[in-house]
């Protein structure tokens, strides 16, 4: 007979490594909303949907912030064709880069393209406080959050110490893509900050007769959004226009029609 025992973290255990949501959440002066934009997992096109949905935003007349909090890999710079290194004020406060109307903040203004960051937890924690504490980011309607992969210290301490009005979970359909989206939603949860809902990227192909192929699966975030009773704000299929905008360094212009529709409906639902 089989003595071994199965090992399962003890609740002692649990209570001490668990999130805890009693921390005092800051706001930041003059930022009316705070949007997480959340994957879990990378590869799934975060940063692109975060770019894009800040775009739309600011077509509305409104004023958008961006900070780029993913410090080992930075998108920001790439997605806007933003390069240039950032000023600084009397104070040593950061101006933001501005491109179409956004105001940018990232870690890859700050440092060369090609460098890698080798940084430890607490150091990445702080340069996340700095951008969040020492940066002019003035009058904003909405300041969009581009999180990194996964439910670590740097997403941990945006949820704990900062007023985040909601997150948005970006997923693709597949099955692995979905686990990590799931756990995403249990952190903002146990955290205290609200899901506006899951959005479906690379959902799918239209071929040139407009049929529907699946790559990556099928429904898999709306099994999701009914296992977590969130809503599902929109598929967004797999279309060379993002790559035109990308290559280009311009977001959201070039985008195929259907799609700047898509955005500028869940722009609305943010921003409402």
């Amino acid at each position: 007979m089989n003595s071994d025992k199965k090992v399962n973290l003890t609740q002692n255990f649990r209570d001490k490594i668990v999130p805890k949501s009693q921390y005092l959440k800051k706001k930041i002066p003059g930022v009316k909303k705070i949007v997480a934009i959340s994957s879990a997992k990378g590869g799934v096109g975060k940063s692109t949907i975060c770019a894009n949905l800040a775009v739309a935003s600011s077509k509305k007349n409104l004023s958008i912030g961006l900070l780029d909090a993913d410090i080992y890999g930075p998108s920001i710079p790439d997605l806007f064709g933003a390069f240039e290194k950032p000023t600084a004020d009397e104070n040593k406060k950061l101006n933001p880069i501005i491109r179409q109307n956004i105001k940018l903040i990232s870690m890859g203004f700050l440092i060369d393209k090609d460098s890698p960051m080798v940084w430890r937890g607490p150091m990445v924690i702080s340069a996340i406080k700095s951008f969040l504490n020492n940066v002019n980011w003035g009058e904003l309607d909405c300041l969009f959050v581009d999180l990194p992969p996964g439910t670590g210290d740097a997403i941990l301490t945006f949820a704990q110490e900062l007023d985040v009005s909601s997150s948005i979970i970006i997923t693709t359909p597949q099955k692995l893509s979905i686990t990590d989206a799931n756990r995403g939603i249990e952190m903002f949860r146990k955290t205290n900050i609200p899901v506006l809902g899951i959005l479906e990227n690379m959902s799918y192909i239209l071929d040139q007769n407009k049929n529907k192929s699946y790559p990556f699966g099928k429904d898999g975030a709306n099994k999701l959004c009914k296992n977590q009773n969130v809503n599902l704000l929109d598929k967004i299929r797999i279309d060379q226009t993002f790559d035109l905008c990308t290559n280009n360094g311009i977001v959201y212009e070039d985008l195929a029609e259907d799609i700047k529709i898509q955005f500028n409906n869940i722009s609305e639902k943010i921003i409402s």
